[in-house]
C-alpha cells in the first residue's frame, strides 16, 4: 500500500475510533467491513488482538448493536460458531450524528436560557445524504 493509501486508512481508522471510542472495536469493525463478516477465530487472526479481547469486545459490540451475528449451521458435534457482520457504515454514521445533535442541542438549550425572549434558537439537526441512494 502506498503512502496515500496508508494515510487514507489512518484517517478512516481515526474517524471510526471517534465514533466507537475504542481501538479494539475500531479494528474489529473495520476487519468485518473488509471481510463482509467473519467468525471469531478469523477476527482474532485478522486483527491480531488477544483472543479474550476479541471475545469480550464482540459481546459488547453486539449488545451496542454495532455488529450483528448469525448462528452458523454446523453438522458436527460441538458449538455452532457465530458469523459476525458490521452494521452498515451509513447506519453507524446516523447513530453518531444523533448523539452529536443531542450534545449540541443541550448547549443550545443553555444558550437560549440566557437570551432575550425575542431571540430564539432552532435545534441543531444534522442531515446525512447518502449519494448511493440518490443515483
Amino acid at each position: 500500500m502506498g503512502k496515500v493509501g496508508m494515510q487514507k486508512t489512518k484517517h478512516l481508522e481515526n474517524a471510526i475510533r471517534d465514533i466507537l471510542k475504542s481501538k479494539a472495536q475500531t479494528r474489529i469493525y473495520l476487519y468485518l467491513l473488509r471481510k463482509n463478516g467473519a467468525k471469531t477465530e478469523d477476527i482474532i487472526k485478522g486483527t491480531r488482538l488477544h483472543p479474550s479481547t476479541v471475545r469480550e469486545t464482540l459481546v459488547k459490540m453486539h449488545s451496542q448493536k454495532v455488529i450483528l451475528r448469525k448462528k452458523q449451521k454446523n453438522d458436527n458435534i460441538g458449538k455452532n460458531p457465530f458469523l459476525y457482520y458490521p452494521l452498515p457504515p451509513i447506519d453507524l454514521i446516523k447513530r453518531y450524528a444523533t448523539e452529536v445533535e443531542d450534545r449540541l442541542n443541550s448547549i443550545v438549550a443553555l444558550a437560549s436560557q440566557k437570551t432575550p425572549p425575542h431571540q430564539s434558537y432552532k435545534p441543531v439537526k444534522i442531515r446525512i445524504i447518502n449519494r448511493e441512494m440518490m443515483k
